[in-house]
């Protein structure tokens, strides 16, 4: 299914597809290359925006949920990329533990814990689901909107080990962000899996360490292509230790970042003869907790800030503390459009692989507005025809193979991204002097 896309086909994003079809030999070297230094994370998931004159990312999630929005023509490549990875780390694997989110009456969620199971399952492995919920105290089947049933186990413990009553997982797939802070029962294992680590969740994962691996590889492929690489990244800044009650604590850093990037991002504008008004978001630089993503257009806008702070918090986050570091990330309009509504595509990666993706779709929203918020709805995306069958040849803009491939290569390179990330904070990596 390719959904009816309503996009703005001129500009300098027809010359980047075209220069990425023309690299389609030296891209995937490229990536060849990165994969044989780095290992990339098991599975992630990221959103990106088309604003018809640059392609980038704003969000890269290592614990992707929303893995049932993915068709059915999608779980082959699915499978395939999920056995490619277990062979890679357990290769004798037999069993598969998956930790969820304590969500328990969110039937939505839980039929995304559906698919992992399906698709681990027919990757060859036996999959229970162990929930860390106080509450599940005993086997618990809860019945999906769509006839299937998910069966959440209390996990059990040992010494050295973690697992079910008679089940001994080699490997524990993580589908948990753990924004309420590392839990204690998964630290400590020994001779088990676990992945994504650690260091991965939200309680010690920061976006400006993601964002700076991203802009530095986004260089690095710019060179190769032959491009601005401004055109495949937004620029950002951080600002440390600013208060969110009100007080003046790192309010003027604040200011003066925003003030910063949005210059920065006038003059990208200038440049392109871009007739559309710069804008940033601010968002925290851990969590995905605490002020959400604030749009600001000027610096006078960050006066609703505390009030953004004190409003209802996201479920589970740790409370915000009153002063936070945050990011100020360059806006990326999208003018991608389906059913009349504002979209986004979400790339979604297995190992080094592109399984599948789909829209965000929010009728109620502008193009510089964060799509993720009640109403937004998902339209699958065709990656299984397309995002590895890209068209040499069509029309650029006129081939929705081809801007999926296009999606796929950004959607690959900040999954570079991360595996760099990882790689700087993990807190047992060695250290060679």
């Amino acid at each position: 299914m390719v959904p009816h896309l309503v996009t703005a086909l001129t500009g300098p994003i027809n010359e980047l597809e075209q220069r990425v079809l023309d690299s389609m030999p030296a891209i995937e070297r490229w990536f060849r290359l990165e994969w044989m230094e780095h290992t990339p994370p098991l599975y992630s998931a990221v959103d990106i925006r088309n604003a018809g004159f640059k392609l980038a990312p704003v969000d890269t999630n290592l614990f992707p949920g929303g893995w049932n929005n993915l068709t059915k023509e999608m779980l082959p490549l699915a499978v395939q990329a999920a056995q490619a990875a277990i062979e890679k780390i357990c290769p004798e694997a037999r069993n598969l533990l998956v930790i969820p989110e304590n969500h328990s009456k969110n039937t939505f969620y839980l039929s995304n814990i559906a698919q992992l199971v399906r698709i681990f399952h027919m990757a060859g492995l036996n999959v229970r689901v162990g929930s860390v919920d106080p509450a599940i105290k005993s086997p618990k089947k809860i019945e999906l909107p769509n006839g299937e049933t998910v069966c959440l186990e209390p996990v059990v413990r040992s010494k050295r080990r973690l697992g079910l009553k008679n089940f001994d997982p080699c490997t524990i797939l993580l589908n948990n962000d753990l924004r309420a802070g590392t839990l204690g029962i998964l630290e400590d294992l020994h001779e088990q899996y676990l992945l994504p680590p650690l260091h991965a969740g939200w309680s010690v994962r920061h976006k400006s360490n993601h964002l700076h691996s991203y802009e530095e590889l986004s260089k690095r492929l710019g060179k190769l292509l032959g491009i601005d690489p401004w055109l495949i990244n937004p620029m950002y800044a951080r600002a440390e230790g600013v208060s969110l009650d009100g007080g003046s604590a790192g309010q003027d850093v604040l200011a003066s970042q925003v003030d910063a990037v949005l210059a920065k991002v006038r003059r990208k504008y200038k440049e392109y003869g871009i007739n559309e008004k710069p804008f940033v978001v601010v968002k925290g630089d851990s969590g995905p907790g605490g002020i959400g993503v604030m749009t600001v257009r000027d610096v006078k806008d960050l006066a609703a800030l505390p009030r953004r702070a004190a409003g209802k918090p996201v479920a589970g986050a740790p409370v915000l503390p009153a002063a936070a570091d945050l990011i100020v990330q360059e806006g990326v309009l999208t003018n991608e459009r389906v059913h009349d509504g504002v979209a986004e595509p979400v790339v979604y990666m297995m190992d080094r692989y592109v399984v599948g993706g789909f829209y965000r779709v929010h009728a109620g929203r502008n193009p510089d507005e964060n799509l993720k918020s009640p109403g937004a709805n998902f339209v699958p995306l065709a990656f299984s025809e397309s995002a590895h069958l890209p068209q040499p040849g069509a029309k650029p803009g006129a081939s929705a193979p081809n801007r999926f491939y296009m999606y796929g290569v950004v959607g690959r390179l900040a999954m570079a991204a991360a595996s760099y990330e990882m790689e700087a904070t993990d807190p047992d990596a060695e250290i060679y002097e």
